[in-house]
């Protein structure tokens, strides 16, 4: 079947490891396949072309910026953002086609369901909780935020969204303490954006902020479905959220008197693994 107009695009640094699994899924789904990379050092950029992507290099800027770059890097008007790690199934695969199979979609934005996987998963649990961001859209009604952060596409005003069914497999840890380390480093970037706006988070926070969002992840978003990993997943995440307002803290104090170092591409931290 010959692919739909559509450009997929990518931003990795070092994920040899799993980009592979992430391209072969969908160059079949496309004939313009980008691959934005911000210097990997362990041959992801070979892999991807290897694999029949388009690979660019461009020092990173912040996850806002570098999608940004990305989208203007994209010869079609469709645009479907992956991140690195994350797989499409057939059955989601099949269900883009048939967006296109009849011309052009009729919203010009979709949100599709994305769900983590964790180690010794082989599909996503049938009570796992689900983000459902915009992950399908035109360049010319959306674009992704410019905030170096916040990982969300911007659409024009009144612009509809539709729903694709399917799930992405999110397979974003590879070791509970490879998950604690970049989400300790996200909350690093987490406070310098909060410093830059100028935000102001209450002290009170810092004595809640820790067991309501264990209590968040654990039981709103059905971590105890999960077993032992959903527990201690939980508890990754509850320890970030505490991280970051701590962090915060801190600085709004002065308690330490060095600014916060710029943020290396060795330092890029995945957003979406901050929200499970």
């Amino acid at each position: 079947m010959s692919a739909p107009p559509l450009s997929i695009f990518l931003i990795a640094f070092n994920e040899a490891d799993r980009i592979g699994a992430t391209i072969r899924a969908v160059r079949d789904l496309t004939d313009d396949l980008v691959v934005v990379d911000s210097g990997s050092t362990d041959g992801t950029q070979a892999l991807a072309a290897s694999l029949g992507a388009r690979v660019i290099h461009n020092d990173w800027s912040g996850y806002g910026p570098q999608k940004r770059f990305a989208e203007t890097e994209c010869r079609h008007d469709w645009l479907l953002n992956l991140d690195a790690d994350e797989v499409v199934p057939p059955d989601l695969s099949d269900a883009i086609r048939a967006l296109f199979a009849a011309g052009e979609p009729a919203h010009p934005a979709y949100r599709i369901a994305i769900a983590e996987i964790f180690p010794g998963e082989g599909k996503p649990h049938p009570w796992a909780y689900a983000l459902h961001p915009v992950r399908l859209y035109r360049k010319d009604r959306g674009r992704y935020s410019p905030s170096p952060v916040h990982d969300r596409v911007e659409l024009d005003p009144g612009a509809s969204v539709g729903r694709v069914k399917g799930v992405i497999h999110h397979f974003s840890v590879r070791s509970l303490g490879d998950q604690l380390d970049k989400l300790n480093r996200y909350s690093d970037q987490q406070a310098r954006d909060l410093e830059t706006r100028g935000v102001t988070i209450p002290t009170w926070r810092i004595f809640v902020e820790l067991p309501l969002n264990f209590l968040k992840a654990y039981l709103g978003r059905r971590h105890f479905v999960r077993g032992v990993y959903g527990f201690l997943t939980a508890a990754n995440y509850a320890i970030s959220r505490h991280l970051r307002v701590a962090k915060h803290y801190e600085r709004r104090n002065a308690r330490i008197s060095t600014p916060l170092a710029p943020i290396e591409p060795a330092k890029r931290v995945d957003p979406s693994d901050a929200k499970f």
